[in-house]
């Protein structure tokens, strides 16, 4: 990739990370709006964050576009932590394990009007979401 188009892509990270992505959290992860939202807590600080994100249901867990590439603080801080929520369509999901996959592995997964978008998007990795099963929660703590 090019200097200039890193330069761009990072000019247009930081527009969103600071301006739209505070106004996305407003109606991400809602029933009817194409935006989820992931919470994740902070690998450093132990602060909890919420970022939005383009999710797609797939048959064993989410698919989510990485179009800033491997190094974002949300996948690190999921990474790190291994495991986090999405909510996704008006839903909480828990999700573990995320995977960073290449964009021919996402691409078979993916509805046909999505992989056109981000082919043309030029989106080479995405990450898996794994759904957690009751057995990869945390048990309770404390008396009721």
């Amino acid at each position: 990739m090019s200097l200039e188009k890193t330069a761009t892509r990072d000019v247009v990270r930081v527009f969103n990370k600071h301006l739209l992505n505070p106004v996305m959290l407003q109606l991400a992860g809602s029933k009817h709006f194409y935006a989820s939202a992931i919470e994740h807590t902070g690998r450093r600080s132990g602060k909890h964050y919420v970022t939005p994100v383009v999710a797609t249901r797939v048959a064993d867990g989410f698919l989510v576009p990485l179009p800033y590439g491997t190094h974002t603080d949300w996948l690190l801080n999921l990474a790190a932590r291994t495991n986090g929520s999405l909510r996704f369509h008006g839903s909480t999901f828990p999700v573990t394990a995320p995977t960073v996959v290449d964009a021919a592995t996402a691409i078979a997964e993916l509805p046909a009007r999505r992989r056109r978008a981000y082919q043309r998007l030029g989106i080479r990795k995405f990450v898996h979401l794994n759904p957690a099963s009751q057995r990869d929660e945390p048990a309770p703590t404390g008396t009721s």
